[in-house]
């Protein structure tokens, strides 16, 4: 059998990336530039992770990183 060159991504990285998609226009929405909202989301990836995991919205978490 042969071996796939391609991967399937995986379904809860694909996920997380939608929503921290989500969670960066808001910060844009807000005032942010794209890069300043890209930049703080891969500064705290460990945090909006956590977040994303522990089942808060992408709302919920722009809030609290913007308070």
């Amino acid at each position: 059998m042969a071996k796939k060159n391609s991967q399937e991504p995986d379904p809860d990285e694909v996920a997380l990336i939608q929503w921290c998609t989500e969670v960066e226009e808001l910060f844009v929405q807000a005032g942010a530039t794209r890069k300043e909202a890209q930049q703080h989301i891969e500064d705290e990836a460990d945090w909006f992770t956590d977040m994303f995991y522990e089942g808060l919205t992408p709302a919920e978490v722009a809030k609290a990183a913007l308070n």
